[in-house]
């Protein structure tokens, strides 16, 4: 057995982010002891496998999710990937669940959608013009104090969705927090077409690559955010 395998065999508490063989993927190598396709239990796998076959709507996303990776692998946008995904589920009305500073990418996104014979139907974060102190936030934590500043309002975005009915939600650019409940009260399923990045332009990745250099802060233990 080699070092690497005698490493991850000692398990940890950190789950998959500590393997290094990535042996569930191709099965190339003889997976690790602490593998959690070695010990997670075969009644619970044979959970997630009954929900992927049949014609349930979880079955149909599996499916389709694994056709559009398995074709355009490399090949397409995601813009396009939702497309071509929202076509195999059978979607037809497309919510957009849209940040109100990216108004102008969902407008492109309609179009996009609308070019390929789907029905999009957006809503505005902000939508309801709720100001902030309606839910006990203080002025001092207003972008602008002193100003009405309306809340995100992710739950009203979700039950307008629900109320259409749409066929598939989209996330576009919401905020961290907002696109958890936006998610939890969608009947729909939901995808991310954006993730927000003020700092980054919307590439929150970008700050891991640079972990080791500009964005070392990080790594620092103890920083109270």
């Amino acid at each position: 057995m080699n070092d690497e395998l005698k490493a991850e065999d000692a398990g940890n508490e950190r789950g998959c982010v500590d393997c290094h063989t990535m042996s569930c993927y191709r099965m190339e190598k003889r997976l690790p002891d602490a593998c959690l396709s070695e010990v997670i239990g075969k009644e619970q796998l044979d959970e997630a496998l009954d929900l992927y076959r049949g014609d349930g709507i979880d079955a149909r996303i599996a499916r389709a999710a694994a056709e559009v990776e398995g074709l355009y692998y490399g090949k397409l946008t995601r813009a396009e990937e939702i497309v071509a995904f929202a076509r195999r589920i059978g979607a037809k009305r497309i919510g957009l669940a849209t940040c109100v500073g990216l108004a102008g990418e969902a407008r492109v996104f309609a179009k996009i959608l609308e070019a390929n014979g789907f029905e999009p139907f957006s809503a505005l974060c902000k939508a309801g013009a709720v100001d902030k102190s309606q839910i006990g936030i203080a002025e001092e934590l207003k972008i602008t104090p002193g100003s009405h500043e309306s809340l995100c309002n992710p739950v009203l975005q979700a039950r307008v969705m629900n109320e259409q009915p749409t066929d598939l939600n989209v996330v576009i650019g919401l905020c961290v927090g907002h696109d958890s409940l936006f998610t939890k009260h969608s009947a729909a399923p939901v995808t991310t077409l954006i993730v927000k990045d003020r700092v980054l332009g919307h590439n929150p990745a970008a700050a891991l690559y640079a972990s080791g250099s500009y964005y070392k802060r990080l790594l620092e233990p103890g920083r109270e955010l």
